[in-house]
């Protein structure tokens, strides 16, 4: 089951950081634009290819200190055809690279359109006698909040493939509670959609003793977290919202169990931004840089047994 296989790799490297490729034209560095700029021209396909190289660089300089990275599809999607190319490039290189590799989507569909793009996201498509996989990972980041027909569609893979889902409960942008922390018939949306997240794990957990489909909690609201770690105890936590957003260790520290299990902590812009704040050395170095400082950060309440 793949949740074990993202819990082994934390547990290995005794840390739960998921590096967010999140590539922006001002997150690059400008040499390399420049550079990219030099042999295609000024466009979408000399940025692209800067998005490809900046990645690269990360991923290989990451490779032994973390143990997943999330790719945001809207930053490559932004660029037309040639970012989804270069997404794709991304995604084979860190999948060949051993990560335990999150998409971030941030949809589902109705049900016939969901279950579209899990066949192209997790079963691959079958062209002629041919069989492709556009988009290589392990596990896909949806928002729920369509309902059941936009995730039962994604299911079969969790269960015959060893995929797993990531599922919006609640999310990290500051303006979340306006919908969800509603509350309608007796309960709060978002532990509504935990409900239901919970439900879509049914029968399908790891020897982790987590479900495979796992759920998003943003640290923007520590005390939801708290409370979910409470009340969801076989729900795996993906935490974004670290460092840029405003997260910190102390509050990271409620998503995980008393072995340090059950969570994984995202940041993106403090971890491959950080070239900007140190001149002296490049993006790769840089990034290693501010992981590190991470994981002492997260070490100093979280332990990862």
């Amino acid at each position: 089951m793949s949740i074990d296989v993202l819990q082994s790799r934390i547990r290995k490297l005794k840390t739960p950081i998921v590096v967010g490729l999140d590539p922006v034209p001002e997150l690059i560095p400008p040499e390399l634009l420049a550079e990219c700029e030099t042999r295609l021209g000024t466009g979408p396909e000399a940025l692209a290819e800067s998005y490809v190289l900046f990645c690269k660089g990360l991923l290989e300089g990451l490779k032994k200190a973390v143990p997943a990275v999330k790719v945001q599809s809207a930053c490559f999607e932004a660029l037309g055809w040639q970012g989804v190319k270069a997404m794709q490039e991304v995604l084979a290189l860190a999948k060949k690279l051993n990560y335990y590799v999150i998409l971030e989507t941030m949809r589902t569909d109705v049900g016939h359109i969901a279950a579209v793009n899990a066949e192209s996201v997790f079963g691959g498509l079958t062209i002629g006698e041919e069989k492709y996989y556009p988009y290589p990972c392990d596990a896909l980041l949806v928002n729920g909040y369509l309902g059941s027909d936009g995730i039962r569609p994604y299911l079969p893979y969790v269960k015959e493939a060893g995929k797993n889902l990531f599922v919006v409960l609640k999310s990290s942008n500051k303006s979340s509670p306006e919908v969800q922390d509603l509350v309608s018939g007796g309960r709060v949306i978002h532990t509504a959609m935990a409900d239901l997240t919970l439900r879509w794990s049914t029968e399908l957990f790891g020897s982790c003793g987590y479900g495979e489909v796992g759920a998003v909690v943003g640290l923007s609201s520590p005390t939801a977290i708290q409370a979910l770690r409470k009340r969801y105890d076989t729900l795996f936590f993906l935490v974004p919202g670290y460092g840029a957003q405003g997260g910190v260790a102390k509050h990271a520290a409620y998503a995980f169990d008393r072995l340090g299990h059950g969570a994984a902590v995202c940041a993106s812009r403090s971890i491959i931004g950080a070239w900007r704040e140190q001149a002296e050395v490049d993006w790769p170095e840089a990034a290693a840089a501010a992981v590190e400082k991470m994981k002492k950060q997260l070490e100093a309440y979280v332990t990862v047994l």
